[in-house]
């Protein structure tokens, strides 16, 4: 059970290590999704002005606030096409968020320069702040809703403070009250304070993710980052015309080692072979854990070149003995490996897997530790 100190030590961590690509295309979705949120709630904000005039509120707040809806309606409109695009722009998070929290200060700065408590005493326009805030959790991202908090303290601190320095005598009005320092600084507070827990609450789904597409074992990604993950490389390798290999490897005879050792060393034999094979793998050649000692190999090479990629592991992790432990004597570790590729023999993971097995099927045939990446003539 964790404390609150090892959850901020974490979430400390967290802002420090670069994100991995399942959180990223997660991310993405929910930058998507929020750009179509934020217009939906845009186009119902424009009633807001209308419902305020006919309850006799004043005409110049009503323009006011459909100004700033109006253009936070249309700029919502390009923040959707942008967030659409297949390409992921590492600075949208950030701009979009941004401008969340900067059209909230543009309508109180509209109404403060009106009439300064009008801008400084609005609850209800203050209130988009937290709501900004709370609505970059669907980026999945600490430091963007991190970035989107301390934009709305400075920018909210930086209103209040300009007009009260540029106001002689206190700022009051019969509608909005008296503004006192007090008040605007625990309105600041609360802001940090939003921000704080809606950090942790990404925090907590960022590790939720990480759990549930992990191999406990080896650390791995596994078959749900196959189920989720792949499919989009594959349509993204497709759109910029990329080929791209999927390799399926099985451990030879690995049952002989679980009913002679026993299951712990079992265990450390697949230790053994993922600490081989990632120390050759490149950032761009991902290595999942799909089955009990099966594993699958991201290439972004044609089927040939993909093919020598592999024997090469293959030979690598062959020349690198296994030392049991416990004074039994070192093992070869061997592996089989059966390669398909996208396009040419399927454009989707369940057609890659159903080669990349009936050519892991004809290695294991003829011999075990062998690469066939082409279908037996």
């Amino acid at each position: 059970m964790s404390t609150l100190r090892q959850s901020f030590t974490d979430l400390w961590q967290a802002l420090r290590q670069p994100r991995d690509e399942t959180l990223l295309e997660l991310g993405a979705d929910g930058e998507v999704l929020l750009a179509r949120l934020r217009l939906v709630i845009a186009s119902l904000l424009m009633l807001l002005p209308a419902i305020n005039y006919v309850a006799g509120g004043s005409g110049f707040e009503s323009l006011a606030g459909l100004a700033g809806i109006g253009v936070a309606v249309l700029l919502s409109q390009v923040w959707l096409t942008v967030a659409r695009r297949r390409r992921r722009y590492p600075w949208l998070p950030y701009a979009s968020a941004g401008f969340d929290v900067t059209v909230v200060t543009m309508v109180l700065l509209i109404l403060a320069f009106n009439e300064p408590s009008a801008g400084l005493n609005s609850m209800v326009v203050w209130g988009c702040y937290p709501l900004a805030v709370l609505a970059t959790a669907l980026r999945n991202d600490v430091r963007v809703t991190l970035f989107a908090g301390l934009l709305a303290v400075v920018q909210f601190l930086g209103v209040s403070a300009w007009f009260q320095l540029a106001t002689v005598g206190p700022i009051m009005s019969v509608d909005y009250g008296t503004v006192h320092l007090s008040s605007q600084l625990q309105r600041a507070m609360l802001l940090l304070a939003t921000t704080l827990i809606t950090m942790l609450i990404v925090f907590r789904m960022q590790r939720l993710v990480q759990l549930s597409g992990t191999d406990g074992l080896t650390g791995l990604p596994n078959r749900s980052y196959l189920n989720h993950r792949v499919p989009r490389i594959l349509s993204d390798a497709r759109v910029v015309g990329d080929t791209l290999c999927l390799a399926l490897l099985d451990l030879d005879f690995f049952k002989r080692i679980n009913d002679e050792m026993g299951h712990q060393a079992g265990d450390r034999a697949l230790l053994h072979v993922v600490e081989v094979l990632r120390l050759e793998l490149r950032r761009d050649e991902p290595m999942l854990r799909v089955g009990g000692e099966e594993f699958v190999v991201l290439l972004r090479q044609p089927l040939g070149a993909a093919w020598e990629r592999m024997d090469g592991l293959r030979r690598k992790l062959e020349a690198v003995p296994f030392l049991p432990g416990d004074g039994a004597e070192a093992r070869r570790i061997t592996v089989s490996c059966g390669v398909s590729c996208c396009p040419g023999d399927a454009i989707d993971v369940s057609g890659l897997m159903r080669t990349a097995d009936l050519r892991l099927r004809a290695a294991k045939q003829g011999g075990r530790n062998r690469v066939v990446a082409r279908d037996p003539g």
